[in-house]
């Protein structure tokens, strides 16, 4: 079992819900990248999402958009983000899951990619411009590093193409929580709560919501009706409002901690 199946199982142990995080690699530096992952899972994220930066991102808004464009300007590449895992890993264990598009899979390599990501000590991989008629240039290669590959399900998935991704999924489903870009619109519980019924009568891997999940608050009644949340503009938001390298991890920790505070309230 790879460490996104001992998140999860322990979470399952402990009855309580997922909380994933996603930090832009290389916002503001990858230095800080670094330093933010570890704090993200000392504050208790139980997995970290590392978006890589491309320059025209499918379905993400305008907050994670500005992340990848000042990421990039400042010279962050796939290679370099490798490396920062290689870094993260001496003393953390966090399930880290890379977003980023296929093209940059493509261009590294795919077979090259899938190695040097579990080397590394990558988790996973979402590929969101990827859906689950073309996952199957990357998902054998990726199974067979060791790495989950995790679809997205979205509100607009017939229930055929729903039994697609689960079965072609690892790790855990990906649920859209609302129809259009990241950090567009706030997700509700019933809003979800049918959504997530669906892929969950299809799959035994754990489904979780993202996209339009911002608040504490929010999180926790999400959670009651996913298998945790993930949570991206927001921490977004957080780093890139800090007056500092230094309190933009502080400040990442904080709002981490309240997330997941509220969350083990419910």
């Amino acid at each position: 079992m790879g460490r996104i199946g001992e998140a999860f199982a322990k979470l399952k142990k402990e009855k309580r819900k997922a909380l994933v995080i996603f930090i832009t690699a290389g916002d503001p530096d990858i230095e800080t990248t670094v330093k933010l992952v570890k704090a993200a899972s000392v504050a208790g994220a139980d997995i970290v999402e590392l978006g890589v930066p491309f320059s025209d991102p499918l379905a993400d808004g305008p907050v994670i958009q500005a992340s990848f464009h000042r990421a990039i300007n400042g010279g962050t590449n796939v290679s370099r983000v490798i490396e920062a895992v290689k870094k993260i890993r001496k003393d953390c264990q966090v399930p880290i899951v890379f977003m980023l598009a296929s093209t940059l899979v493509i261009n590294h390599g795919v077979k090259r990619f899938m190695k040097d990501c579990a080397t590394a000590g990558v988790d996973g991989l979402i590929i969101p411009d990827a859906p689950v008629d073309e996952a199957g240039e990357f998902v054998p290669s990726a199974k067979a590093n060791g790495l989950d590959t995790i679809l997205l399900a979205a509100p607009t998935s017939s229930g055929v193409r729903l039994k697609k991704i689960a079965d072609m999924s690892s790790g855990f489903v990906y649920y859209i929580s609302v129809t259009g870009v990241t950090g567009a619109k706030k997700a509700t519980g019933r809003e979800v709560s049918a959504g997530v019924k669906k892929v969950k009568r299809l799959t035994r891997l754990p489904v979780l919501a993202g996209f339009g999940v911002t608040e504490p608050a929010q999180a926790r009644e999400v959670s009651r009706h996913a298998d945790g949340v993930i949570i991206g503009s927001q921490a977004i938001r957080v780093i890139a409002a800090s007056k500092s390298k230094a309190k933009a991890v502080e400040n990442l920790s904080e709002f981490v901690f309240s997330v997941r505070e509220a969350m083990d309230k419910s």
